[in-house]
């Protein structure tokens, strides 16, 4: 595992927001815009069951996210990693990133939805800060 450096953690803590590569059943490529977090270890983001990621994750859970800076799109970075898939915490870290990148809250779920937080550790780390 790499640890972020702090000029790395800080892209993932700030509103920018991300892209999550994950891998179709056929081999091609899913790529889809997420909200971001980091929890000192792990990137984060969230998502809801029924939909491509988690699909996807757990028939392959190789990952790769994406994130640049908001007010300096130059600085970005890219985390490949291994994912992890949980639904405790999740509705509450939704609720969070509502909060981070709307500055309201809590997240509108729809009826019936159940959230996935993402946990992916970072094995490989490309960046320009």
């Amino acid at each position: 595992m790499r640890r972020l450096t702090d000029a790395e953690a800080q892209l993932f803590l700030e509103p920018n927001f991300g892209w999550a590569a994950t891998t179709r059943a056929d081999g091609t490529p899913q790529l889809s815009v997420v909200w971001v977090d980091y929890d000192g270890e792990n990137v984060v983001f969230n998502t809801a069951e029924g939909r491509a990621k988690p699909r996807n994750l757990r028939r392959n859970p190789y990952v790769s996210v994406a994130v640049y800076d908001r007010d300096d799109p130059y600085r970005w970075l890219t985390v490949e990693g291994t994912a992890e898939l949980s639904h405790e915490g999740a509705l509450e870290h939704i609720n969070e990133l509502q909060l981070k990148y709307r500055g309201r809250g809590p997240y509108p779920l729809p009826e019936g939805e159940q959230r996935v937080i993402v946990r992916v550790r970072p094995e490989r780390v490309t960046s320009r800060i």
